[in-house]
């Protein structure tokens, strides 16, 4: 899915995600740009134990059904279904409902992410750096 910068009422932008997901609501942090916001809700959808080893099993193959999923985790279908959901929500992965489930990292939103770590370690490591 991609990301939406524009004000929206969708369940992917940053300040809809919390309620939509069922997390707690965060305060509101005003002036952060739209990539902050974007990473906030993503990292907010892989803070889960379960999500992440979601994320990597799917980096493991071209596509994977939720019954592919439940058989590696230690989850209720269920469970598992609502994960996806909220990784879906993020826009971390994207996915077809018709027939059997099947679920794919989104590469854009990896890309992405994968850049503005990157962006975040050069700014970290610049020489007037923490001692």
């Amino acid at each position: 899915m991609a990301w939406h910068s524009e004000k929206d009422d969708s369940p992917q932008h940053p300040e809809n995600y919390a309620a939509s997901s069922g997390e707690v609501n965060l305060k509101v942090i005003d002036g952060l740009t739209t990539e902050e916001e974007r990473a906030a809700a993503i990292f907010r959808a892989l803070g889960n134990p379960a999500r992440i080893r979601i994320i990597r099993e799917l980096a493991r193959q071209p596509g994977c059904v939720t019954s592919d999923l439940v058989g590696l985790l230690p989850l209720a279908q269920s469970t598992v279904s609502e994960h996806l959901r909220v990784l879906k929500e993020a826009g971390i992965v994207r996915g077809t409902i018709e027939g059997d489930r099947c679920y794919c990292l989104d590469p854009d939103t990896v890309q992405w992410l994968a850049e503005f770590c990157t962006q975040v370690c050069g700014e970290a490591c610049a020489p007037a750096g923490c001692r």
